[in-house]
């Protein structure tokens, strides 16, 4: 064999050597991918942690176990601790889901996810515009719509609750009549954006999900924040609060249904037309 062909035949086998390689990675980083499902599954997220990094070092094209890494991180994040550490791992799940998002902008989960994270380390604001973010690629997703209309309630929760308790207030749910003209000025300014769109979101979530029970407790809730920017019109505010009287009735109405129905179980055991039992 002639020298060019001879390197023409190495450079083949190198080649498929290389193509083979590549190959054993890929099965390699899938079976790690499995395995950190699992030990996800089991609540094992360190160990989880560990599975999908050692997927994404062997096949750096799988998208998945970045998204896998990241949900797991997002498992280690505690709900109001604001520790540097806490902190620190809230923020390398949302860079590594944000790696996602450069890819794919429009992976929704990778928004949710992201949402879920900056609720949790009370990041309101940018919570509320990741899910913002979710509903411009799924006008019906109900739980997007619920969550900004829950963070506006809170904001205007704590705006009311800032107001009122150095005065010696205790928030009445019903309009504060009691308070001062000063205080109720101030709260309305504050309060007025944050009850309108948390109006229009819950209404939302509720239009897009029959039986939403919790969608119900909320504009119940944002109701009587509402009857707070009606101060001084006592007809107003006495509509606002008989509506937020009936969402009350209807969340614990509709809540009674559906523990009725999962209490009331499958019905028995019947036998399919195959014989087999179901």
């Amino acid at each position: 064999m002639n020298r060019p062909a001879r390197i023409t035949a190495l450079a083949i086998a190198l080649a498929g050597m290389v193509f083979s390689m590549s190959g054993c990675d890929k099965l390699a980083a899938r079976d790690q991918l499995n395995k950190g499902v699992e030990a996800y599954k089991g609540t094992h997220y360190e160990e989880a942690i560990n599975h999908f990094q050692q997927a994404m070092k062997l096949d750096p094209s799988l998208t998945q176990a970045k998204s896998y890494l990241a949900t797991a991180l997002a498992q280690n994040v505690v709900a109001g601790l604001d520790t540097p550490e806490n902190l620190q791992s809230a923020q390398q799940a949302i860079d590594i889901f944000q790696e996602v998002l450069a890819k794919n902008p429009h992976d929704v989960n990778s928004m949710k996810q992201i949402a879920g994270i900056d609720l949790s380390i009370k990041k309101l604001d940018d919570a509320k515009a990741w899910q913002k973010k979710v509903l411009a690629e799924d006008p019906k997703d109900a739980e997007a719509a619920y969550t900004v209309g829950v963070i506006d309630w809170m904001e205007a929760h704590q705006n009311a609750l800032a107001a009122l308790v150095p005065e010696g207030i205790n928030d009445d749910g019903e309009g504060n009549v009691k308070a001062p003209k000063k205080v109720m000025d101030d709260l309305i300014a504050k309060n007025a954006p944050l009850v309108e769109e948390g109006l229009q979101y819950l209404t939302q979530a509720n239009d897009n999900r029959a039986n939403y029970d919790e969608a119900m407790a909320y504009l119940n809730l944002i109701y009587r924040r509402k009857a707070d920017l009606d101060y001084g019109n006592d007809a107003a505010r006495k509509d606002d609060v008989a509506k937020a009287d009936e969402w009350r009735a209807k969340a614990m109405e509709t809540r009674k249904i559906v523990e009725a129905k999962k209490n009331a179980g499958p019905g028995g055991i019947t036998m399919g037309d195959n014989g087999e039992l179901k």
